[in-house]
């Protein structure tokens, strides 16, 4: 692990008045181009547990990021948008910075602060008011500024007037804009905003702006939803979901081409859920990599209980899933677990065998390359319920198999929102067989006529002689003949009964 998070390390030690490997990207940031975006981008950082993540959710007015007094919950980079004054923002929520940490996940959370300041026009470093002023703090003010970069001080948790005195504290950081707030209840957030704002390049107002007496002047309760950014129309949101360490996020990053997520071999490096969005032969795909589904007993630290919560949460709000599997583990209980929760919530499933290359190309233990029927039966016979869903297999890291994934996303999504005709539909019914069902007799409804209610997922609604719960065999024998005839791969078909008056 040692040479792994050594050949990973971003971060080095100042010899001699040489600055590191860390101050000298800060020092030549300043000469680079902010990457190209019609909308602003301000960057948090700061040292672990300052309150980055509540001031970030403050800002976009919704609980995105997670929040506990574990410090390091933020790892990767988040993103989110907000309105002042009439002028749109991009906000960046990264990770604690600690620049000469030589372990593995702070020099790549140290790796994701940096490439948001790149983005950023202007930076906002928070500070823990309540605490004394710390040497992380000093060396990330001085590379900041040496930086030349546009940096706003947020001395965080000023709760009340009293205890505003102590922000002069950190003056001796040598930050002109320092601001003393609270996030957690919103104080002097309105005062940095506006400063922040003054100092980004003037913008001609779009012809669509709000009109002065309907600006924000107040900033955003955080509400209780945990949301991406929004859909577009025409966009199609992918859940990227499993089991920790079986290579999600691996697999957000070859299908973006980035390095948009952390990898590494530790279980649950994932906890806040990042999403990147893809431009595909005109087509726009939305990833989120959400953290590992466990089982409660499985879980301790109350960041790893809210990251299953919110992934949880994010699969709910997805169109497909791509329920990811690690193929040198088989497909087990838990994966099992987490594909009913797609199937309940109604979401479009793929099964991604991951690792693939592992048990085949690159199989160690003497043993023979696994046979692809062999385990897509074997997966067939554990997600029994999944008899829609296609199975790929793939490899994230090596890239192979991965492109198939965007077509059948374009065929899964496709399904998803596909509608059949009322007409249709009975002329289906005529040639369906219902004394094939193998349904009591005392369950066993005459059915007069079927219409399409809904798409995303498909939903039928069957009008009967009987107000009665479909029998569940009856509804699989309905099911398998709907798909027989129409399709809608990948997607779950909901069947209702409603008596006719």
């Amino acid at each position: 692990m040692n040479n792994l998070a050594d050949s990973y390390n971003r971060a080095s030690f100042r010899v001699r008045g040489i600055p590191s490997e860390s101050e000298a990207f800060f020092l030549k940031k300043s000469n680079q181009n902010p990457q190209a975006s019609d909308i602003p981008a301000i960057a948090i950082v700061g040292r672990p547990n300052v309150g980055k993540s509540t001031l970030f959710n403050r800002l976009i007015g919704s609980r995105r990021a997670i929040v506990g007094d574990e410090p390091g919950i933020t790892r990767d980079r988040l993103y989110g948008e907000t309105e002042w004054n009439g002028r749109r923002l991009r906000v960046i929520d990264t990770g604690g910075i600690i620049p000469d940490d030589r372990e593995f996940i702070p020099s790549e959370v140290f790796r994701q602060a940096k490439t948001a300041l790149q983005e950023a026009q202007a930076v906002i470093m928070v500070v823990d008011g309540r605490s004394e002023l710390a040497a992380p703090d000093i060396d990330l003010a001085r590379m900041l500024l040496r930086s030349g970069t546009n940096l706003f001080l947020a001395v965080n948790k000023i709760d009340t007037p009293k205890m505003e005195a102590s922000a002069e504290e950190f003056r001796r950081l040598g930050i002109r804009n320092l601001f003393a707030v609270s996030a957690e209840h919103s104080g002097g957030i309105t005062e940095l905003l506006d400063a922040v704002l003054e100092s980004l390049p003037k913008q001609a107002p779009p012809e669509t702006a709000a009109p002065d007496n309907q600006r924000r002047s107040e900033v955003a309760e955080p509400g209780d939803e945990s949301e991406l950014a929004p859909a577009t129309p025409g966009e199609t949101k992918v859940a990227i979901i499993g089991r920790p360490n079986v290579g999600k996020s691996t697999l957000l990053n070859r299908l973006t081409g980035s390095s948009r997520a952390i990898v590494s071999p530790i279980p649950g490096t994932t906890r806040d859920a990042v999403d990147e969005l893809v431009e595909r032969d005109g087509r726009r795909l939305r990833f989120i990599d959400t953290a590992g589904i466990r089982r409660k007993g499985k879980t301790k630290l109350m960041a790893e209980k809210l990251s299953v919560v919110m992934a949880r949460k994010h699969l709910e709000a997805a169109d497909v899933a791509l329920l990811v599997v690690d193929a040198s583990e088989g497909v087990t209980a838990t994966d099992a677990t987490i594909a009913g929760y797609a199937h309940e919530s109604g979401r479009s499933i793929i099964v991604v065998v991951n690792k693939w290359d592992l048990v085949t190309t690159k199989r160690a233990d003497g043993r023979p390359a696994a046979d692809r029927s062999v385990f897509e039966q074997q997966a067939r016979d554990v997600f029994k319920f999944l008899s829609y869903a296609p199975i790929l297999f793939v490899s994230a890291s090596e890239g192979a198999g991965t492109d198939k994934i965007f077509s059948t996303l374009e065929k899964v999504a496709a399904e998803r929102r596909k509608r059949i005709s009322t007409g249709e539909m009975n002329r289906f019914l005529k040639h369906v067989d219902f004394e094939r069902a193998s349904v009591p007799s005392s369950r066993r409804v005459r059915v007069y006529y079927m219409t399409q209610a809904a798409v995303a997922p498909p939903t039928f609604v069957l009008f009967t002689d009987r107000d009665v719960k479909l029998h569940f065999s009856y509804q699989r024998f309905l099911e398998n003949q709907i798909r027989k005839s129409f399709g809608f791969l990948g997607a779950p078909i909901w069947i209702k009964n409603r008596a006719r008056e």
